[in-house]
């Protein structure tokens, strides 16, 4: 909400992606007709104004059973002194042109609207020692509830943890006010005997943010930031997602396509120790990433429609999926060693090379349409 009228404007509007987090499984709030369940927060500082609406609702009196608590399941997530009337929360309203954001400024961008205007926007580093952040964060974190499948709030008093804000910057009454628009938490993890490795914990841009190219700029923001740093070994994430992996290819590539060792030369050479030192010293990339960048600018380089070449990176990328079936085998040898014959047969059901060898392609084929993916981006930005 960023002007009063948007309390009633559907466009301004969003629902959530996931509620099993709060309702259960099944999503489900038992014993109400025409039931809504209305949260509207701040666009800035996020102050939140929580209502329930329903048409009808089951009584214990009459109907022998119970209305689900819907109420107090929400007021286990959102922290307490929130509104509960309107004209609370438009007077709140009121004083958003007092709201700024957290922390240390990182990155300005902007990004060119439809409209045929562009829209400014900031990324900020902050954390639990700016003054109104703990409590900023506690609204902001409600959100993960929403839209991510396995969320789960943070221990804020461990220092460890850096924090990410991105804002968009607005024009009110002639006034500049700045609207959430997403972040990110990142944990340090100590790496013996005196280095750091961030590792990636929660990211989320906000829905009516989402397909403008923020989450790029944070991810590319938090990189740039950590590679300042001598302390920092690399940068990983916590249990990604599959559209945090086409984001962590699309940055990670553009950031390591300039490299002299991923020069197209090079590249049609293979996957190299100097690839991994340069991108992993320069870049703060582990070698697991820097390998799906290599094979990415490699089919960039390789001519697909040149049997030799194609075939050659077709190998080459076979030969990296193959590792877990490999695994697999060798596992085997050891159970013919130390099973008896009928437990054996039972367990070479289970590894099928043919089956394998279709496992293999389909892998193949499919990474080769995320690659292509990310190039295509890539060549647009």
């Amino acid at each position: 909400v960023r002007f009063p009228e948007d309390l009633e404007d559907d466009n301004t509007t969003f629902n959530p992606e996931y509620s099993h987090q709060v309702f259960g499984d099944d999503e489900v709030a038992f014993g109400y007709k025409g039931l809504k369940i209305l949260l509207y927060y701040i666009a800035g500082n996020l102050s939140t104004l929580f209502r329930i609406e329903y048409t009808s609702k089951v009584n214990e009196k009459f109907d022998c059973v119970e209305a689900d608590d819907v109420e107090s399941k929400i007021r286990e997530i959102i922290p307490p002194g929130f509104c509960t009337n309107t004209d609370d929360f438009v007077s709140l309203l009121e004083k958003e042109v007092n709201f700024k954001p957290f922390g240390m400024l990182l990155h300005t961008y902007s990004v060119h609207e439809e409209a045929g205007e562009d829209i400014m926007y900031q990324i900020y580093k902050a954390d639990m020692t700016c003054p109104g952040f703990r409590e900023y964060h506690e609204r902001l974190q409600t959100f993960l509830m929403w839209f991510i499948e396995t969320a789960s709030f943070i221990d804020v008093d461990d220092e460890r943890w850096n924090y990410f804000l991105v804002f968009e910057k607005y024009n009110k009454d002639g006034a500049t006010l700045f609207a959430t628009v997403g972040y990110m938490t990142v944990y340090n993890y100590y790496v013996y005997p005196d280095k750091t490795r961030p590792r990636v914990s929660q990211m989320l841009i906000l829905p009516p943010f989402q397909g403008e190219g923020h989450g790029a700029q944070l991810l590319e923001t938090v990189h740039r930031y950590y590679m300042s740093s001598p302390t920092v070994l690399d940068i990983t994430a916590e249990d990604p997602s599959e559209n945090y992996v086409k984001l962590r290819d699309f940055v990670l590539v553009k950031l390591c396509q300039d490299l002299i060792c991923f020069s197209p030369g090079k590249l049609m050479q293979g996957f190299s120790q100097e690839m991994v030192t340069e991108a992993q010293q320069k870049l703060k990339i582990n070698k697991q990433h820097t390998r799906r960048v290599y094979e990415i600018l490699r089919l960039r380089a390789t001519d697909m429609g040149d049997a030799e070449q194609s075939r050659s990176f077709r190998l080459d990328v076979k030969r990296r999926l193959i590792g877990p079936y490999k695994k697999k085998q060798r596992e085997l040898a050891k159970m013919r060693r130390c099973l008896r014959p009928e437990e054996l047969t039972n367990q070479l059901n289970q590894i099928d090379l043919n089956m394998q060898h279709e496992q293999l392609e389909e892998s193949f084929q499919q990474l080769v349409s995320d690659y292509r993916r990310v190039l295509e981006r890539l060549a647009q930005a």
